[in-house]
Formats: structure tokens, sequence, C-alpha cells
């Protein structure tokens, strides 16, 4: 499930791109498979980076990669990057995570071009909500859930720490009902029945892309999306001028 799109990120070949807090990898196999582009990604959990390298050899060897890809174990509130060292970055689903969400934001514009763009996700306020009030297995424990973010939260972190705005896309709705399904169920039963069944329909959804499922997803994405997508580009961006 691609959260960040690159389109509206605007990458580019020739592009270096950060692709923080990567986890398994997903928005680093589309990039790799789009553009000329260098991709670095990194993350705190070392078995998930084993999970992207290993997807990213077997794109390569089936020839679908474009792009150079290095992967590293990081600490996104301290990053190893000199200033200004990326053209784009994706920032999804990690801010909720983070204890010192702000330091991270903070790393994320430093080490982003003066015209460069950054997409950050989080999961949307409502869906988010409904789920911990479902389930404590949801949130609170490390590697988990920490917070939530209202929308005006969340742009409020991004302005105060020297970005602006310039879209915001809410999307992946249908997902907001498999994560209440497997909070109803029991978080840690991933077997479930029903929500293993809505899986399925899920990846179907995916792998078939109809018509009909994507203006209801479009409609509930106005209701109950599972991410609110902020692209934002550093204050002083001559578009934003």
């Amino acid at each position: 499930m691609v959260t960040v799109g690159l389109d509206l990120l605007g990458l580019r070949d020739g592009d270096w791109l950060l692709d923080a807090g990567c986890g398994e990898g997903r928005h680093s196999w589309v990039a790799s498979k789009r553009n000329h582009s260098t991709i670095i990604a990194f993350d705190t959990d070392w078995e998930s980076l084993e999970k992207n390298k290993y997807t990213l050899a077997l794109l390569k060897q089936k020839g679908e990669v474009n792009s150079n890809s290095h992967l590293l174990q990081a600490d996104i509130t301290s990053l190893p990057f000199k200033d200004g060292a990326f053209n784009r970055i994706i920032c999804s689903e990690v801010l909720e995570h983070i204890p010192q969400d702000r330091q991270a934001v903070r790393e994320l514009t430093r080490v982003l071009d003066s015209d460069g763009a950054m997409g950050v996700s989080v999961p949307h306020y409502l869906a988010e909500s409904i789920c911990w009030m479902l389930s404590k297995d949801y949130y609170g424990f490390p590697g988990g859930h920490i917070r939530k973010y209202k929308s005006r939260q969340i742009t409020a972190l991004l302005h105060s720490s020297g970005l602006n705005i310039y879209a915001i896309r809410r999307n992946h709705a249908l997902h907001s009902f498999y994560w209440i399904l497997r909070c109803l169920f029991g978080i840690k039963r991933e077997n479930a029945s029903l929500p293993s069944l809505y899986h399925k329909f899920l990846t179907i959804d995916i792998d078939n892309k109809h018509k009909a499922r994507r203006w209801l997803e479009g409609f509930l994405n106005l209701i109950i999306p599972k991410s609110i997508v902020i692209y934002t580009r550093k204050k002083g961006h001559p578009s934003l001028q």
C-alpha cells in the first residue's frame, strides 16, 4: 500500500530520494521501478531492512529496477546526512511512532534540499481514534503508535519546522475498515476469519483497481480515510513566493 504519491511529490530522474522509516520498503520498491534516481532507505528495525533488501534484489533480478538503492539502520532524530542532501523525502506512517516527533521533522527538514519536496503521512484521527477505543493492544507499546494527530496538529508541526504545505490528500479508506476489524477480533489474531477475508478483498482491490471500488474508496476518503498525506516544501521555495 503506497501512501505518498510520487507524481505529487515530483520525483524526477537524477533525484536523491530519502525513504525515512522505510519499514519493509513499499515506497522504495515503487520508486526504484519508476525513475532513474538514487534511493536511500533507512529504518531502526533490522528485520524490516532485510526484507526490503530481499525484495529490491528480486526486482533487480527481474530487470524491473531503474534506481540505485542503499539501505541502512539509522535514527530519524539524528540523521547521518549533510544539510540539503536529498531532493525528495518520503516519511510515511512514521511520526506516530516517534517520541521526539518535532526533532524528527526538524532533521528531515535539515536534509531536504532548498528546492526539494517532502511527503509526510500519518494515520487519520478518526480511524485511529476508533482503533484506540476498540483495542488496547493497538497503541502505547514500544514500536507501536504512541500518539494521534488531528489535521491541525500535524500541519502545525510541519509549519513550525520550516515547511509550507502545497497539497493534502486523504487515502486508503478501505484499509481503515481492515484495521477496525483487526481491533474488533483481536489485533494479535492475524488469522481471524473475517479480517483475513477482508484482507483478501483488499489484495484483489489493489491488483484489479476496479472502477466501482475506486469510486467507493474516493467517497469514503472524505469521511474515514486511513491516512492523511501532506506534501511540503521548505519556506522560501520559489513556487511558494
